[in-house]
């Protein structure tokens, strides 16, 4: 019966710093960091996870769990999904430009996989999703969880106008699958797209990131997703920004640079 008894007790004990664990993940939000969405005269959202001290930094923490169009951060995915079915070879496969002249000069030209992803080239992942096609493509979303895995609106379309929506806590998680090497694809796919992710190098950090921008008919909707290596410490970002003036000038550079003003205040310039 004592044996029993004390049996009975160690589970309960057990059981209860298994909880206690999980309900330790720390959360911060930060206000302060609206003055930097003022600055651009945009609304957003910002989230930072700190993997060593599983802690979560938030700005306008509402928007954690909503749903928006990923915009061209899914062109990570697409990256993915080309080089694992074999349509693109590697981040050197060339897709030759159509003599279309679009608005952004730097897409009026060739393009390989690495500067595609670089200059985020609508047309040259256009050309991808066409060439992988509708079902495989619908196959690699519903395999990796992406989002809503909606491919509706189009092969070439459904992440900038289709059905297609992800909220920035599903960003995170897809980066820490990325991160990790959990997402279903070889290790060759994932270290090529690691690798072109890289914005930026440095003695201290790294940071591999994608933009995302989609244009709706009352909204601008923008992206910078990614992840830092520094300290032995991996730190994942979403931010997601919008504005009702479809004209603002500065909607571009702001998605990166309210990201780094965050991210200079949070880790960047700490020893």
């Amino acid at each position: 019966m004592r044996i029993k008894t004390e049996t009975i007790i160690l589970t309960i004990l057990v059981a209860f710093s298994i909880t206690s664990c999980k309900q330790k993940q720390l959360t911060e939000t930060r206000d302060d960091f609206k003055k930097y969405y003022d600055q651009f005269k945009v609304e957003g959202s910002f989230v930072l996870y700190d993997q060593n001290n599983d802690k979560y930094i938030f700005y306008n923490q509402q928007q954690f769990k909503e749903p928006f169009p990923p915009a061209s951060t899914f062109k990570i995915l697409n990256s993915l999904i080309g080089i694992e079915t074999g349509v693109i070879k590697d981040e050197n496969f060339v897709i030759p430009w159509d003599s279309i002249v679009r608005q952004n000069p730097k897409w009026n030209q060739d393009h390989d996989l690495k500067l595609a992803f670089k200059n985020s080239t609508v047309w040259y992942y256009r050309e991808l999703a066409r060439r992988v096609g509708g079902e495989k493509m619908k196959f690699w979303l519903d395999k990796t969880q992406f989002g809503n895995a909606d491919t509706s609106g189009g092969v070439d379309l459904f992440w900038l106008k289709g059905g297609l929506r992800i909220t920035p806590e599903q960003q995170i998680d897809f980066l820490k699958h990325l991160h990790d090497n959990k997402l279903p694809f070889s290790q060759r796919t994932v270290d090529i797209v690691k690798n072109i992710m890289i914005a930026k190098d440095t003695l201290d950090y790294v940071v591999r990131a994608k933009t995302g921008w989609a244009d709706g008919e009352k909204i601008s909707l923008g992206w910078y997703i990614g992840y830092i290596e520094k300290d032995d410490n991996i730190y994942y970002f979403s931010n997601c920004i919008q504005s009702k003036d479809l004209d603002n000038k500065d909607f571009a550079r702001a998605r990166i640079d309210i990201t780094y003003k965050i991210l200079n205040d949070l880790i960047l310039t700490k020893k």
